[in-house]
């Protein structure tokens, strides 16, 4: 048996001789039931998780470890009445915003341009893998001497740690592009600019978006370390204060702080992916 809206477009497919899209009219619930299951699961996990660790701690797992999660809040609360919380938290931002700007559109306009030339490409492909597999805390002591244990210290290490992934990611999206796309472009008159702007530049979205995804959590890894290694001021700082006095509701709580950041930055890409890709059909996109 086929649905009222299932023959509407069988009928206009007899009638035009052509495939046509009939819209459906879908309540609210078929529209949005399925992303509301889904935040509603992921809501009740969390609950489940965060009751499940206030039981346990301090009797299945020793507090010094594990702490607990109104602890937690109670110590977030403290830095936020202190100012601590946002100051440390703003410094944290500013370099990884910073970095991930620099290190994204570098990575991005390098990995176009060297995946464009394939020769090239091939020459410096094991001395880019070389680099991209050093690592990145092994860098910092280099970058303090380089740098000073600054701002401009912390930007480049989160710059230099999404730079390879959104390099590598971009590179394999221009080098996976389709050739027969390539060459219809070229039977109908195409030059290279037509190429590069209208088939390899839309194809190579993709993996961009890709390492972009890839490289939100990488820019936070890269600043934290810096500040981990030598700084006074940051989340990375603020972890490694609280351990170094065994105040494990304050780990916890800058770990909550830093999942913050990546969830909104992680979003924010998320939202360009899709207006990147509304020219794809449905079925292709994520």
């Amino acid at each position: 048996m086929k649905t009222v809206d299932e023959q509407k477009t069988v009928n206009a497919e007899r009638t035009t001789g052509q495939s046509v899209t009939v819209p459906l009219n879908r309540g609210w619930w078929e529209k949005h039931g399925r992303t509301v299951v889904v935040w509603g699961g992921r809501l009740v996990l969390s609950v489940v998780l965060l009751v499940a660790w206030q039981l346990c701690a301090g009797r299945v797992f020793d507090l010094t470890f594990t702490s607990r999660p109104l602890d937690v809040a109670r110590r977030l609360g403290d830095w936020q009445r202190d100012g601590l919380l946002w100051s440390n938290t703003w410094v944290t931002l500013k370099e990884v915003l910073l970095g991930f700007a620099l290190g994204a559109s570098t990575g991005a306009v390098t990995g176009f341009v060297l995946a464009s030339l394939p020769t090239f490409y091939r020459v410096v492909d094991p001395f880019i893998v070389a680099l991209y597999s050093l690592p990145k805390v092994a860098l910092a002591p280099l970058f303090i001497v380089w740098f000073g244990i600054g701002l401009q210290m912390k930007v480049l290490l989160a710059a230099v740690t999404v730079f390879f992934l959104v390099f590598l990611n971009t590179a394999v999206g221009v080098r996976e592009v389709d050739r027969g796309l390539i060459d219809a472009v070229r039977l109908m008159g195409g030059r290279r600019r037509d190429v590069v702007l209208k088939v390899v530049l839309p194809a190579s979205m993709t993996g961009l978006l890709t390492g972009l995804k890839v490289a939100v959590p990488y820019s936070l890894i890269g600043a934290v370390i810096g500040e981990l290694v030598a700084s006074n001021r940051g989340l990375g700082y603020l972890i490694s204060d609280a351990a170094a006095n065994f105040d494990t509701a304050g780990v916890f709580a800058t770990l909550v702080v830093l999942s913050v950041i990546a969830t909104v930055l992680n979003l924010f890409v998320s939202l360009i992916d899709r207006r990147a890709n509304r020219w794809k059909p449905l079925e292709g996109r994520k």
